[in-house]
């Protein structure tokens, strides 16, 4: 069966840094991977996305403190967040997008918390 498995996040204090990962299981080389958070509304927020090729797109919110990743030989997208503030705190979700299939996988979250 076909999944995302979320690890690395946790608790941290303000100006600190957290590195999440995200291994796809059975999904065969994802067209677009990336992160997402929950937040207040009903849909979640990007928060940064990576191509097969390496093309990013960040939200401005974490423009030059976040920075994504991908490893497509393992099927694994990561996000380096650095300069965590409180307002990072939220679950975040990894997604991947497969085209030719056209599947949609999410992880199941994983929690950051920030104190300030």
């Amino acid at each position: 069966q076909a999944r995302l498995v979320e690890s690395g996040g946790g608790l941290v204090q303000a100006g600190g840094s957290l590195r999440l990962s995200c291994v796809g299981s059975r999904i065969f080389t994802p067209n677009v991977m990336g992160w997402y958070r929950q937040g207040t509304g009903n849909q979640r927020d990007l928060v940064a996305t990576i191509t097969s090729s390496g093309r990013t797109n960040d939200a401005d919110s974490v423009k030059g403190r976040f920075i994504i990743s991908r490893d497509n030989a393992k099927n694994t997208v990561y996000l380096q967040m650095n300069s965590l503030k409180p307002e990072d705190t939220d679950v975040y979700y990894c997604k991947a997008i497969s085209f030719a299939s056209s599947n949609v996988y999410w992880g199941q979250g994983t929690q950051v918390t920030v104190s300030s």
